[in-house]
């Protein structure tokens, strides 16, 4: 039996190559409706999964909704607390346009206060969180 709530957002990233092409998405839990998706042809696994966090917040104040969100990345939840993004990718050309996006990211998260709980999915119980890509192997 699952204990997570049903009327949530889950979020996660996918990243074939760390760096590589980068994609992270939100995914309504009960409906299994994908809100979101997003991508970046060089990015990392843990700024996607930030990302998605970042994004899940804005879309619910954006629909003046108030849903938890879910992430399988402590990682995602550490940086959103505060507020930063701590990669060590390495900004140049290539991942420049990121790099303006996470700045934009983490602008929000400085400037508009929230409470919409951030949980941690349980995987071990639960299975993949719902916003998986299911590239595992």
């Amino acid at each position: 039996m699952s204990n997570y709530i049903l009327n949530a957002i889950a979020t996660d990233a996918a990243c074939s190559g760390n760096p590589g092409f980068m994609e992270y998405r939100g995914v309504h839990i009960a409906s299994r409706k994908q809100i979101f998706h997003y991508q970046y042809p060089y990015g990392t696994n843990n700024i996607g999964e930030f990302l998605a966090v970042a994004h899940a917040l804005s879309y619910l104040k954006r629909h003046n909704l108030s849903l938890p969100i879910y992430t399988d990345s402590i990682n995602a939840m550490k940086w959103i607390a505060q507020r930063k993004c701590k990669t060590k990718l390495v900004r140049n050309k290539q991942t420049e346009a990121l790099f303006d996006y996470i700045a934009r990211a983490e602008n929000w998260l400085r400037t508009n206060p929230y409470s919409i709980p951030i949980l941690k999915w349980d995987t071990e119980n639960w299975g993949e969180i719902p916003a998986d890509f299911g590239r595992k192997k």
